[in-house]
């Protein structure tokens, strides 16, 4: 079982260890106090920790934790490049708001593939993918995507600006890389980012009218996540419900029939069994809340074929805790889940979430956790 745990919220980054023979959580490690952390990623090739900040005024800011020390390095951030007079026209042409140029948030952070040591990428808002060669020293924008003229059709969701949320790389090839853009669908490069393909087929957008409700690039996946022992599975927490493939993201079908919502933000795949997976149903749009204040979890362990309705530890009445994109987690073993919540609270469950224990109710709002080991 892992038995240490990031938890990135609205005011600090909070570490956690396991007691094994308490079975129980303490907060050993307490960072940037204050300050709001919008993205960390834990780094299995060599042990570093990444943390993002978003600090509004003062920009965006990321930091490096080498294994085995307390220190923290500020590293650089990805920037865009200045517009040229000619992209500067074309996003004021375009429908509907310009997209910004400025980066605001990242909003995922993971490592290349294991024959690339040092190798990061990142997603920020607005929409721009970059990829770093030397561990978070320096950033390079990836125009190929950047640059596809379909980029000025997206459009933000939650946020003002359209945003790449998801990065899964292929762990039997690096060069293939799949990412999720709330609003902008789901695209893949199987060269390393030359060129692109748009991976939404299938998908249903019912905000838009019904003439473009099948387009995909305008779907809103609020998290796209992969199976590692069956890359070719991947997983979508779309706005309007759960989405499967199979094939690689080449046809997606859509989950019908799923209670007590299909609505939701996080999602998690079993790293070995790619037709087990975790969601965390709310009641969408305006109220963004558990279904009649009640806090569950729902899995599937046949594919989407049924799902199990798992409250046991998770409060019954009254509760309006909100789960995030990043804010669910599995580890390699597939049996250990943690959670946290919009209110501050924080749970863990060792048996695949048929049961939570609470580790807190008072910690900042969560934006983001994973197990470290």
């Amino acid at each position: 079982m892992s038995n240490c745990l990031h938890v990135g919220t609205k005011k600090g980054l909070f570490t956690l260890r396991r007691d094994s023979a308490a079975d129980a959580w303490t907060i050993v490690g307490r960072d940037f106090l204050g300050e709001p952390v919008s993205m960390l990623f834990h780094d299995a090739r060599d042990g570093s920790l990444y943390c993002s900040l978003n600090l509004g005024h003062f920009g965006v800011k990321l930091h490096r934790q080498n294994q085995g020390e307390e220190t923290w390095t500020e590293i650089a951030a990805p920037q865009f490049p200045e517009q040229t007079p000619e992209e500067k026209q074309q996003e004021e042409e375009k429908e509907g708001r310009p997209n910004s140029w400025s980066l605001s948030q990242i909003w995922a952070l993971e490592s290349g593939g294991a024959d690339q040591p040092g190798v990061l990428w990142a997603g920020t808002i607005p929409g721009g993918l970059f990829r770093s060669p030397d561990r978070g020293e320096s950033w390079q924008l990836l125009r190929s995507l950047w640059d596809r003229p379909e980029r000025l059709q997206w459009f933000g969701g939650g946020y003002d600006d359209p945003g790449i949320h998801s990065v899964c790389v292929d762990p039997r090839d690096s060069a293939h890389v799949t990412v999720g853009v709330s609003c902008g669908g789901v695209w893949a490069t199987r060269d390393g980012g030359e060129t692109w393909d748009l991976c939404a087929d299938g998908m249903r957008a019912e905000y838009m009218p019904p003439e473009l409700a099948g387009a995909g690039n305008v779907q809103d996946p609020h998290r796209l996540v992969n199976c590692s022992a069956d890359p070719d599975t991947f997983w979508v927490q779309h706005h309007n419900g759960i989405f499967r493939t199979t094939d690689d993201c080449q046809s997606w079908q859509e989950l019908d029939r799923v209670q007590p919502s299909g609505f939701g933000f996080a999602v998690a795949v079993h790293p070995q069994n790619p037709d087990i997976a975790w969601f965390v149903p709310a009641v969408k749009d305006e109220c963004r809340i558990p279904v009649a204040g009640k806090m569950v979890v729902t899995r599937t362990d046949d594919g989407g074929q049924s799902f199990i309705i798992m409250s046991d530890g998770l409060p019954a009445t009254d509760a309006y805790d909100l789960v995030y994109r990043h804010a669910l987690d599995v580890d390699a073993t597939g049996r250990n889940l943690v959670m946290g919540s919009t209110t501050g609270s924080l749970w863990v469950s060792s048996d695949a979430g048929e049961s939570w224990q609470t580790v807190s109710e008072h910690l900042p709002p969560v934006h983001v956790i994973r197990f470290a080991d």
